[in-house]
Parts: structure tokens; C-alpha cells; sequence
């Protein structure tokens, strides 16, 4: 578990499939990061089995509440297509709308950065986002993330769409500094 002042990023637990459906039902929430939105609670339950409860994976759990508010991870190996190295990672993430621009997501990734490079021992991390997605565009900047390319033509299979993706990433030594 990682902890913040105000969030704590723990792994998903089945139980939390009700509040990942409530925020995760809402269309300005999964589309613009690459996925539908979710149709019910037992989809949310499902989602929890197969894709969020990976390692390296958590809830960010809002203090005040106990409850989580959105989802941040790093993946590795065949699980990113944006690195092959053993000591890069790609980060992701997503929150809940009742909790944009109050500076939760910067507050979650910078946590999660200083764990990827201090205990996991990244040497890079690697963050994307599909063309529109200002939020989380401004979330990397904030973050020190650096313009890295853009791609043209990704196949979104979840949402049968070809989307402009644009890789920023950011190095340790530009992280210590």
C-alpha cells in the first residue's frame, strides 16, 4: 500500500466493484483513456478479476471517505507496448469525475513515481494519452513528464476506434532534480 495526505493506493479488491461502477458507468470516464464505459456492477466485478487486480495495480482510495475514486498503475514486459526494457515502466491512470481538478491525479502519480524509481528501481517511466485528453495531458506535465513522439493510426479494439496517441516519459535523473 502507498500513501499520500489524502489518498491511499492499495490493490482492488471485489468489493470495491460498486464504487468502480459508479464512476466507471460515466462516458466522459473510460472512453477518452481507451475503454467503454462499464454497464454494470458484475462488469465492474469482472473488470476488478481480470484487469485491475494485476500487480503494480491499485484503487486510489479517497482518505475521507474509504472509498475508492479511480484506478493508477505501472506495467511491465509484454503488458506495455511503449517499452521493452526490464527497468522502464508505463504508468495509467483514471479518476472518478466528482474528483477532477482538485489535484488528486498529480498527487496519486507522484507517489507512484517515487515508488517505481526508489523501489522498484525504474530507470524510465512512460506515460501516454489518445489526442483530446487535455486533463491528462496537463496531469504529466504537472508531473515533469517530458514530450517523447506521437503516434498516428492506434487501433483502440475496446471501443473499435484509430486514435493520435502522443508518449511523454520521464527519467529518473529528471525526477531527482
Amino acid at each position: 500500500m502507498l500513501e499520500t495526505k489524502r489518498l491511499l493506493l492499495r490493490p482492488w479488491e471485489e468489493s470495491d466493484a460498486e464504487e468502480l461502477y459508479k464512476y466507471a458507468k460515466d462516458p466522459a470516464v473510460g472512453p477518452i483513456a481507451g475503454w467503454p464505459p462499464h454497464t454494470s456492477v458484475e462488469e465492474s466485478r469482472e473488470i476488478i478479476r481480470e484487469v485491475l487486480g494485476v500487480p503494480e495495480t491499485y484503487a486510489i482510495i479517497w482518505k475521507e471517505t474509504g472509498f475508492p475514486i479511480g484506478a493508477i498503475g505501472i506495467t511491465t514486459g509484454d503488458q506495455t507496448d511503449l517499452t521493452d526494457a526490464e527497468d522502464e515502466c508505463e504508468l495509467g491512470y483514471w479518476l472518478g469525475v466528482p474528483y477532477w481538478g482538485q489535484g488528486i491525479m498529480p498527487e496519486a502519480v507522484k507517489e507512484v513515481l517515487r515508488y517505481g524509481f526508489e523501489e522498484l528501481g525504474m530507470k524510465k517511466i512512460w506515460c501516454a494519452y489518445y489526442d483530446g485528453n487535455n486533463k491528462s495531458k496537463r496531469v504529466q506535465e504537472k508531473c515533469g513528464f517530458k514530450y517523447h513522439h506521437t503516434t498516428e493510426g492506434i487501433e483502440v479494439t475496446l471501443l473499435n476506434e484509430v486514435r493520435t496517441g502522443h508518449v511523454n516519459c520521464l527519467t529518473k535523473e529528471e525526477w531527482e532534480k
